[in-house]
């Protein structure tokens, strides 16, 4: 999964009141190909899932499908895959998390005995 992010100077414009984007732009950009490729086979399927599920799935055997969409809304899907990744990435954080403090309360001590 790779992560590109390609302002024009129309955007970059528009981006002053936007503080996710003037963040972004100050991130190298290995450190936004790092975070994209940081995610897990299961966030990516159900990112992929949510957004063929928004723009419509047809079998590719079938039909030849072509979508046609403005930058505003093609912006707004991004933005909600992203925020579904974000969403996914901390819940699968705290689920390892559950997980790693289910092991350790089974690894309690018993009370001394005297």
């Amino acid at each position: 999964m790779d992560f590109n992010f390609d302002f024009s100077a129309t955007e970059l414009e528009k981006s002053e009141d936007n503080t996710l984007i003037q963040y972004l732009q100050q991130q190298h950009p290995d450190t936004l190909a790092w975070v994209a490729q940081s995610a897990s086979a299961e966030i990516k399927e159900i990112i992929s899932q949510n957004v063929r599920g928004l723009v419509g799935m047809l079998p590719d055997e079938d039909f030849q499908v072509q979508i046609t969409t403005d930058r505003d809304d093609l912006a707004n899907l991004l933005a909600s895959a992203m925020m579904t990744g974000y969403f996914l990435g901390q819940m699968e954080q705290r689920k390892n998390l559950d997980a790693s403090l289910a092991g350790a309360d089974s690894l309690k001590t018993p009370p001394p005995l005297f």
